[in-house]
């Protein structure tokens, strides 16, 4: 009789998770959270929400008033050390000396986990070469710009190769070309299988990127589903049609349940249920004289979801939390 399968051990469990500082704010309410192997997870929430107490708690930097968070099994208060080697984290703020240079800073990184020498060289070469730093690993830090500064926390994250990797804000102040560059990197040891937990105020890049969302809030998990099961959620959605080089003075159609209106001599919008499906309105269209050149949403779906999400639960009086 075959043995019956065993459940893989979560990346992330967070049990009844609280911080009370010194100032009477409580940071986090007891929440829960899981996060499972492989995922790449959105953890959203406005500034003093409590993710980065949360990340804090994490990375071991801020101890926790009540309950406990474990790492692959491994718990954070209990089996600190080992836990931290199963982690890596990309903080928000620039916190590498700026005379150090970057192949040094990643080898140095690598020492305090345990990694010898030989091999942090190797694994520094490589994370550089792939995050198209290797032409800078050996000049001070500081002549680096500021998207290869975050792309060097990044590599520096990687030196001990963790299966949980969270990155606190990590594409803020850079550049369109260089934020692709990192996702590039992100997604490729995402599929390799490393856990991703990301915060972010770019909210398009959690819905393209993420496959489960939590939000926090005031110190409590508000939501805490997957990314289609949130966005099915909108009920209405606003779409912006393109139609260049259509009249002026060809008048709208009326659709049922649809709302279109004109914003300018080159644009339309239209309101619809996501229920509805869209072939009513451009057949209308069609019928009309007019052609759609392209279509896109009006606004970011999350952005829309996070603004209702928070506003629902924002307390009278709240407190900002540190």
């Amino acid at each position: 009789m075959p043995l019956p399968c065993s459940e893989p051990v979560p990346a992330l469990v967070v049990n009844a998770l609280r911080k009370t500082y010194n100032n009477g704010v409580e940071a986090l309410k007891g929440i829960h959270l899981t996060v499972q192997p492989g995922e790449f997870f959105a953890l959203l929430g406005p500034n003093g929400a409590g993710k980065s107490t949360l990340i804090g708690i994490l990375s071991s930097l801020v101890s926790a008033t009540s309950g406990d968070a474990h790492i692959f099994g491994l718990s954070v208060k209990q089996q600190r050390s080992e836990a931290m080697k199963m982690m890596g984290l990309v903080p928000q703020e620039i916190n590498f000396s700026p005379f150090e240079k970057p192949f040094d800073i990643c080898v140095n990184t690598a020492g305090f986990y345990g990694v010898r020498r030989n091999i942090a060289s190797e694994r520094a070469e490589k994370y550089l070469k792939e995050l198209r730093l290797w032409d800078k690993a050996f000049q001070p830090s500081r002549e680096l710009s500021g998207g290869m500064k975050r792309r060097l926390m990044i590599a520096r994250a990687m030196m001990n190769e963790p299966r949980l990797l969270i990155l606190d804000e990590p594409t803020a102040g850079v550049d369109i070309e260089i934020r692709r560059s990192m996702w590039h990197f992100i997604c490729g040891i995402n599929a390799a299988g490393t856990t991703v937990i990301l915060t972010t105020h770019y909210l398009e890049e959690a819905e393209q990127l993420c496959q489960h969302i939590a939000i926090i809030d005031h110190g409590k998990i508000v939501e805490n589903t997957t990314m289609k099961g949130l966005l099915s959620t909108l009920e209405m959605e606003t779409f912006v049609l393109d139609i260049p080089g259509t009249a002026n003075d060809i008048a709208l159609p009326h659709v049922t349940g649809i709302t279109l209106r004109r914003v300018d001599d080159l644009t339309l919008e239209a309101e619809i249920a996501r229920k509805d499906s869209l072939n009513a309105l451009f057949a209308a269209l069609t019928a009309q004289g007019i052609t759609v050149a392209s279509m896109r949403n009006k606004t970011n779906r999350l952005e829309e979801l996070f603004v209702r999400l928070v506003g629902d639960h924002k307390p009278e009086g709240a407190q900002t939390l540190t």
